[in-house]
C-alpha cells in the first residue's frame, strides 16, 4: 500500500511534469525568443523589397539575415527567424534554420568568441531536446514502476526530472548568452529595440516546473523507504 501523501506528490509531480513538457514543447518549436522593434524601418532609405527577398531565398549568412530582423521587427528562435513584411498587407514571413545551419561555426573578428558563440548555438539546440527525452524517459520509469507495482524507481525518476529542469535553464541562458554576445559583433541600428519573446518565458517557465516535479519524487520516493523501513523494523521487532 502507499500511504496517500505519496500518492498525492506522484499525481501532482506528474501533472507539473506534463505542463513543463507542453511549455517547452512550444517554446522550441515557435520564434518568439527574441524580437526586435524597428519603428521607422519604413522611413529609411533601404530597398525593403530586396532586403526581403536575401532574408528569404539567399544564402545563409549570420550578418546579412540578422541585419533584415534589425530593420523589418524581427523575431528570432531555436529553429525559426521572421520579419515582419507588407506584401501589400502586413504579414510574418519566417525561414526555418536548417539541421546543417544549427551546427554551422560562427565567425567575426574574434576566434575565440567564434568558437563561444558556435557552442552555445549548438547548446541551446541540443539541451531542451535533452531535456525532453530524460522527462520522456522518467515516463517510462514510472509507467514500469507502476506496472511493477515498486515505488523504488521513483528516485530515478527525480533524478531524471532534476536533470531535464538543468537542460531547460541551459538552454535559456545559452541563447541569452549567444543574443549578447550577437550584439557585440553586430550592433542594432539606433532606434531599434530589442525584446524578450513569449517562447523565451515558457522556455524558462518549464525550469521550476521541472524542479518541483522533481522535488516531489523525490520527497516521495525518499520519504517513503524511510516509512518501510521503519514498518520492516517495527515487525521484526
Amino acid at each position: 500500500m502507499v500511504d496517500n501523501r505519496y500518492a498525492t506528490a506522484l499525481v501532482i509531480g506528474s501533472v507539473l511534469s506534463l505542463l513543463a513538457t507542453v511549455y517547452l514543447s512550444v517554446a522550441v518549436g515557435t520564434q518568439h525568443w527574441y524580437q526586435y522593434s524597428s519603428p521607422s524601418a519604413k522611413h529609411e532609405d533601404v530597398n525593403l523589397t530586396q532586403l526581403r527577398e536575401e532574408f528569404v531565398n539567399g544564402e545563409f549568412d549570420e550578418k546579412t539575415y540578422s541585419e533584415t530582423m534589425f530593420r523589418l521587427n524581427g523575431t528570432l528562435g531555436l529553429w525559426w527567424r521572421c520579419i515582419l513584411v507588407t506584401n501589400p498587407k502586413m504579414e510574418t514571413q519566417c525561414v526555418s534554420f536548417t539541421l546543417p545551419q544549427q551546427f554551422i561555426e560562427k565567425y567575426n573578428q574574434n576566434s575565440e568568441e567564434d568558437l563561444l558563440r558556435t557552442y552555445l548555438w549548438r547548446c541551446q539546440f541540443l539541451l531542451p531536446f535533452v531535456s525532453l527525452a530524460l522527462v520522456f524517459l522518467g515516463g517510462l520509469v514510472g509507467v514500469c514502476a507502476c506496472l511493477c507495482r515498486s515505488f523504488t524507481p521513483t528516485l530515478g525518476v527525480g533524478v531524471l526530472h532534476l536533470l531535464a529542469g538543468l537542460c531547460s535553464l541551459g538552454t535559456v541562458c545559452c541563447f541569452l548568452a549567444g543574443v549578447d554576445l550577437l550584439h557585440q559583433f553586430l550592433i542594432p541600428p539606433e532606434g531599434v529595440e530589442g525584446s524578450l519573446g513569449w517562447s523565451l518565458y515558457l522556455a524558462l517557465i518549464s525550469f521550476p516546473l521541472q524542479m518541483m516535479a522533481a522535488a516531489l519524487f523525490l520527497w516521495a520516493a525518499r520519504s517513503h523507504r524511510k516509512n518501510y523501513t521503519r514498518m520492516s523494523a517495527y515487525r521484526v521487532a
